[in-house]
């Protein structure tokens, strides 16, 4: 079958909208070179494919012959981000610099030099307001070539403030650079374990910041030292399942973003990250009241023109606000009603899927399967298992793990047990294999083995042995990751109570409401 996702060029032209579509082909007709409507040609050709299928592409473009097909495609690809080049954003920040830059090089090579100068000193003063660090070391760099070959004398002691200048901005790069080193490998190492399994994990996690954590980053003062730091405590204080802690550093996150408004258009991906971890922290510590908030705050920004117009943004801003949304039905005990969003969420995930990772797709299929697990339907609950199961456990091989445990209880639950006793064996084999046993889940894989021989009647006093054994965990931060993933003491307690498990939560949920 042939993936559309390897071919570049066929990315690219199935992201674009129908105004770039129209702007690309009045970009290209401004000549009417032969190579030119070749590329329109092969242009109209992709955009009609469903799937990327490079023979039947060569059978509708007859005026492209094999060999021609390479050059040709590198050739339109090129064309079609010229043309979006031309379709200014005003509200870009980082597209008014490039543009700045390019005015003040066509004036120095002009010999334009003070004219030049007024550019960048206006370039300069835009990368401070918005913190672009790398593009205010560009001026500095330009200022100081053309005060270095030209007698400007545009102000007195101008090298020396060029030099110290350079020297505050390289210093602040710097220490960016090893803080933004720091929060992608911790983020890295969640992707590839998920949460901290046991005193060794959390031993590698103390050793990696310890080790890499700059003396002089408590004391930095700048929007991204600041914004880098916050994230590697948020990383770090959620994969060792520290969810207050978690908490904390994710409302630093965003409340930087507050204080410096300006910077949400400057660093969209960043600010959205920061709301999809508050709100997963509030989840975490099942704070209902604050996470339906911040789904409020967060849907109202989702209809924000910085999101909107931008494909990067509107597609994260789905992934998360629909993770979010799940994640408030689970604490409500509302999995029925949950199941209301999950048309929308695979017509999302569809269209979406030349732009989502792996990663976050397993997630929602997980999330989906628990909502079917709650609400009773066990068959879909294995049917959405099935999709992270059947995928390589290369990636949160966590998830890979919750994922055939709630397989199995889904089986249990359908009282397949000419199943179970491969499955428990095999989920078994898995899990201790990743590293990935625990207390609980050692515990309820005895519970499983024993019931084998279990009558019918015998079945509630084995279940109210292995709760009471199970509420010993509570607590205990290692073990978190088991009651995170799957709520196994709600699951007993509907069992022992002979009630459905979704009402067992929404009850737990009305008494906290009560208390909050």
């Amino acid at each position: 079958m042939p993936n559309r996702s390897t071919d570049a060029l066929f990315q690219l032209i199935k992201s674009l909208e129908k105004s770039e579509k129209r702007n690309f082909k009045l970009f290209v007709r401004r000549n009417s070179a032969s190579e030119e409507l070749k590329i329109i040609h092969l242009f109209d050709a992709l955009d009609k494919m469903n799937e990327y299928d490079e023979s039947n592409l060569l059978k509708k473009s007859k005026t492209i012959s094999k060999q021609q097909l390479s050059n040709i495609k590198a050739h339109l690809y090129k064309q079609i981000l010229s043309s979006l080049r031309i379709i200014k954003d005003e509200d870009n920040i980082d597209i008014q610099l490039h543009e700045q830059m390019d005015h003040a090089r066509i004036l120095y090579n002009k010999g334009l030099y003070l004219q030049s100068l007024k550019v960048l000193d206006r370039m300069k003063e835009t990368a401070k307001n918005y913190n672009q660090l790398t593009y205010l070391q560009q001026v500095l760099f330009f200022e100081k070539k053309i005060e270095a070959l030209f007698i400007t004398r545009s102000m007195q002691n101008r090298a020396e403030q060029l030099s110290n200048e350079s020297d505050i901005v390289n210093a602040q790069l710097s220490l960016v650079n090893k803080l933004s080193n720091l929060s992608l490998q911790l983020y890295g190492w969640y992707i590839q374990h998920g949460h901290a399994r046991n005193k060794i994990d959390e031993e590698e996690l103390k050793e990696i910041l310890q080790k890499n954590l700059p003396g002089e980053a408590k004391t930095a003062k700048g929007f991204y030292e600041r914004l880098y730091l916050y994230q590697i405590y948020s990383w770090y204080h959620f994969i060792r399942q520290d969810f207050l802690q978690y908490y904390r550093y994710t409302q630093r996150w965003v409340d930087l973003f507050n204080e410096q408004p300006g910077m949400i258009g400057a660093e969209t991906g960043n600010y959205i990250k920061g709301m999809h971890n508050l709100m997963g922290a509030h989840f975490d510590l099942l704070n209902h009241k604050k996470l339906a908030e911040a789904i409020e705050q967060f849907e109202k920004f989702a209809h924000r023109k910085v999101v909107l117009q931008n494909d990067n943004n509107r597609i994260l801003t789905f992934v998360y606000l629909y993770t979010s949304k799940i994640n408030l039905y689970f604490l409500e005990g509302k999995f029925i009603e949950g199941l209301k969003l999950v048309p929308y969420i695979e017509e999302k995930l569809d269209e979406y899927k030349l732009y989502l990772d792996r990663h976050r797709v397993l997630v929602f299929y997980y999330k989906i399967a628990c909502l079917y697990f709650g609400s009773g339907n066990n068959e879909k609950a294995i049917r959405y298992l099935g999709k992270i199961i059947n995928q390589r456990a290369d990636l949160r091989t966590d998830l890979q793990c919750y994922a055939r445990l709630l397989h199995l209880i889904a089986h249990y639950e359908l009282g397949n047990f000419e199943l179970l006793e491969y499955l428990t064996k095999s989920v078994y084999r898995f899990m201790a294999k990743m590293g990935n046993m625990s207390g609980v889940e050692e515990e309820m894989f005895k519970f499983l083995r024993r019931s084998f021989d279990v009558g019918a009647k015998a079945l509630k006093p084995e279940f109210e042995k292995l709760l009471e054994k199970l509420k010993q965990y509570e607590g205990d931060p290692l073990e978190s990751r088991a009651f995170a993933y799957l709520d196994v003491i709600s699951w007993l307690e509907s069992k022992i109570n002979d009630v459905d498990v979704q009402d067992v939560i929404r009850e737990k949920y009305k008494r906290r409401k009560k208390v909050g």
